[in-house]
């Protein structure tokens, strides 16, 4: 059975910089296949751990960079403090990491050279408790999750963001509890045209702003119900263009294909028989789903509005956010509980094979993570 979404979609979310570096790398650090970046997320201070990637896929630490803003914590979260997707962003195309501060509203911008940091700046969030960030081009939208939600837009001027449009969410502000009435993600469309936010349990619901190329966001965004329950969470595009969505309360996946008026059609959804599944990761033609409550990755083959579960893989005890290497040969999971980071190999047909896990300084409970 399909259910018709109708996303009228625009940009959101955005970044805002710059880091100061605890640790610098050595020459040998900046000479590896890739790096991996990692979130803390500490209320004391937030930081992101980075780390050199080896051919074979696994991580060495090279240094710890200091964000200058604090960590948060929704209320009701444990293993996932910011209970979001997209918390920490990397911009391939402009060499920029983007770093939320959610315990101080602020975002924070890094201009990356491998696996080393510089910190360019740091701006205000627009809101309270930012969460996530879309970039497309010289556009960053910033996901501010409390007091009702909102989007913040920026233009990416050389590195440096220059506050634009803002847009109120108008989601229930005294929703509990936090960490599951709280918007999730936002993330443009491929083409730029649109841009979505995954509302959790606090609306059930998608909504789509519309983006134009001078004014940006459009004024209003059209609201689409996932269904009651359904608790819609992290999403990425697939290859086909179509949105991966995660809905954590059936834990499964579902698909939709949106037309160019940001109308879509939405699958039935294939559930991961897991518990807590809420964050995804694509690469190729396979969806990779975390289980924050079985403490797994489950492995989805998709296209063509199709999807079905390929495997069921154990990764670290409260797997939360996922990222994959540029080349899409290895998947990184976060291991909330502990603070650590779960490395796997893809093969070719999309299973996963344990590289090692790798323990992250100070990130128990953080989230955010970002490879080259």
């Amino acid at each position: 059975m399909a259910r018709h979404l109708f996303t009228r979609v625009a940009l959101g979310a955005a970044a805002v910089l710059a880091a100061v570096t605890s640790t610098a790398p050595s020459a040998a650090a900046a000479t590896g296949q890739g790096a991996v970046f990692v979130q803390t997320d500490s209320p004391a201070g937030n930081a992101v751990v980075a780390y050199l990637r080896s051919a074979d896929g696994t991580l060495t630490q090279s240094a710890v960079y200091r964000t200058g803003g604090l960590g948060g914590v929704l209320d009701g979260a444990v293993v996932d403090h910011q209970a979001s997707q997209g918390s920490l962003v990397y911009d391939r195309r402009n060499h920029l990491l983007f770093a939320t501060n959610s315990g101080s509203d602020t975002v924070t911008v890094f201009a990356v050279h491998g696996s080393r940091l510089t910190r360019i700046q740091t701006v205000a969030s627009g809101g309270r408790f930012p969460v996530s960030v879309a970039v497309h081009g010289d556009r960053v939208y910033v996901l501010n999750a409390l007091h009702g939600g909102s989007l913040q837009g920026y233009r990416n001027l050389g590195g440096h963001l220059v506050p634009g449009e803002h847009r109120e969410l108008g989601l229930d502000p005294d929703a509990v509890p936090q960490f599951t009435h709280t918007p999730a993600q936002v993330e443009f469309t491929p083409d730029g045209s649109h841009v979505v936010v995954a509302t959790k349990a606090v609306g059930d619901s998608l909504m789509a702003y519309s983006v134009h190329p001078v004014s940006g966001l459009s004024a209003e965004a059209t609201v689409t119900s996932t269904g009651a329950g359904s608790v819609p969470f992290g999403f990425v595009f697939g290859r086909d263009g179509r949105v991966l969505l995660t809905e954590a309360g059936p834990n499964a996946l579902v698909s939709a294909r949106l037309d160019r008026t940001g109308r879509a059609t939405l699958s039935a959804p294939v559930a991961t028989g897991q518990q807590g599944s809420c964050w995804i990761a694509a690469v190729g033609d396979h969806a990779y789903v975390a289980n924050a409550g079985s403490g797994t990755i489950t492995t989805y083959q998709v296209g063509h509005g199709q999807a079905a579960v390929t495997g069921q893989t154990a990764a670290a005890a409260g797997t939360i956010d996922l990222t994959a290497s540029g080349d899409g040969k290895f998947l990184y999971a976060q291991g909330g509980k502990n603070g650590e980071v779960a490395a796997f190999r893809i093969g070719h047909d999309g299973g996963l094979t344990a590289v090692g896990t790798t323990a992250v300084p100070d990130a128990a409970g953080g989230e955010g993570i970002a490879a080259s």
